[in-house]
């Protein structure tokens, strides 16, 4: 009898083990057109918040499971989306092209200052950036420009919180599950340098799941400056992302 039960649960515990194994999607990505290889596309797993870019041969592989969603993102491609299939873990050879994007050059107007030509005048008529710095570690830059924040600013959140009808308040509160997907963004270094060459709000719009209106939003409502909102890179959009919903997380209590 004893040896009966000791192998029914040596039994359950392969089975356990089998389950919690690792899938990992494998594939290369090449272009639709040309059929060329294309290296350092980057592929973000959309549920596990992970990240990879494909080889000098165009290959990737991504943890993922079935119903998982791969985004492939690549300079002057469309964005792709792709969700996980049982045939795209158990084949090795999956192919994913791209279709390239045609550019065109928009007209752009070059406003020059009107210099006098005396310093004094000059500098007075000079625009001053008066945005705030930071730095993110890990990041070679020297610093980033995190829009202006005025002293009232926390005081102006607290006040949104306690208003039931405020913005801030109704979005957070519907999709904290979406926010607490920054901190597995941060953790992620492939995904901070893809957020750091793009300017879109494409992808975050893709990991945290809510719409571009509602980013201009937050960050209007965390007392962020429209000029950094129009300017920023999308890493730093995530830092005042993350520093607006680290705010109202703590002022929760």
């Amino acid at each position: 009898m004893k040896k009966i039960i000791i192998f029914i649960t040596l039994s359950i515990s392969t089975l356990t083990f089998s389950q919690q194994q690792i899938e990992i999607v494998k594939g290369s990505v090449q272009s639709e057109t040309s059929k060329s290889i294309l290296q350092n596309v980057h592929v973000l797993n959309l549920n596990k918040v992970k990240g990879t870019i494909t080889s000098s041969e165009g290959e990737f592989q991504i943890q993922a499971k079935v119903n998982d969603t791969l985004y492939f993102s690549y300079i002057g491609y469309k964005p792709l989306k792709v969700v996980v299939t049982n045939d795209l873990i158990r084949f090795d050879n999956n192919t994913i092209e791209l279709t390239e994007l045609a550019f065109a050059l928009e007209e752009i107007i070059i406003k020059p200052y009107q210099l006098t030509g005396y310093l004094e005048i000059d500098v007075k008529n000079a625009p001053v950036n008066t945005s705030t710095r930071y730095r993110i570690v890990g990041l070679p830059n020297l610093g980033y420009e995190a829009g202006r924040r005025s002293r009232s600013g926390i005081s102006k959140l607290i006040g949104a919180i306690f208003n039931p009808a405020d913005f801030l308040n109704n979005l957070f509160k519907k999709k904290s599950a979406k926010m607490d997907k920054l901190r597995l963004m941060r953790e992620d270094k492939e995904i901070k340098n893809l957020l750091a060459t793009k300017f879109d709000r494409e992808v975050l719009v893709q990991l945290l799941g809510v719409d571009k209106i509602d980013i201009d939003e937050i960050l209007r409502n965390c007392n962020f400056s429209d000029t950094f909102i129009e300017q920023a890179n999308d890493l730093q959009i995530m830092e005042a992302i993350n520093e607006c919903y680290d705010e109202y997380k703590l002022l929760q209590f």
